[in-house]
């Protein structure tokens, strides 16, 4: 008897095992439009900055339905526009670049996916470039901004189980990008847009 009962076990386990869902690993790349918002944007004429994003990322199933997918993308992120200030006109382009590390949960119905989660970026650095009444500048800002952006990512998209895949995604900041500024009036935050390709293997 206890000989069935073990054989009956093992026999389960290797049905669980062969059933199971296994990861996946790809690479995605693609294009953004991003701006930036918040109460300290309110003087400001913006307008999007067309950018690129490209990655890692890896599926890990825990069901047919449910999944978690950790990512390490280069994002480029900011906005152009015009600041005015009295009688002075500035023009310029705030070009900022990031490592972001976003973990979403992704529910899948065949193919179709819709994912949602956290996200933190690591600015790796932050320009300023244009012209004031006609003088153009160019100057490193990174100093002025806070090196890192908690936020949230949200998005769908169809996913191959094994090679190509499309989504759709926004990803919003929650941090106050300006270190200079205090409280909610002159608050700055990330916006972006991105549309992308995937490829991926080993899944099954």
């Amino acid at each position: 008897m206890k000989r069935a009962l073990l054989s009956l076990a093992l026999v389960g386990g290797a049905v669980v095992a062969a059933n199971a869902q296994s990861p996946s690993f790809g690479v995605k790349a693609g294009a953004s439009l991003t701006s930036l918002t918040g109460k300290g944007t309110d003087n400001a004429d913006l307008k999007y900055r067309f950018g690129f994003l490209a990655g890692v990322l890896a599926n890990l199933p825990v069901n047919d339905l449910f999944s978690v997918q950790p990512e390490v993308l280069y994002s480029m992120k900011g906005a152009k526009g015009r600041t005015f200030s009295g009688s002075t006109a500035t023009d310029a382009k705030l070009k900022l670049d990031y490592i972001d590390v976003p973990v979403l949960a992704h529910i899948n119905a065949g193919g179709l996916f819709f994912e949602l989660g956290p996200q933190v970026g690591f600015l790796v650095s932050a320009k300023a470039k244009g012209n004031i009444n006609g003088q153009s500048y160019s100057q490193d800002v990174k100093d002025q901004l806070k090196k890192v952006d908690f936020g949230y990512a949200a998005g769908l998209g169809y996913q191959m189980a094994d090679g190509p895949g499309v989504g759709l995604r926004y990803n919003g900041g929650f941090v106050n990008l300006d270190k200079n500024s205090s409280g909610n009036s002159g608050s700055v935050h990330n916006s972006a847009f991105q549309l992308y390709l995937t490829y991926m293997v080993g899944g099954k």
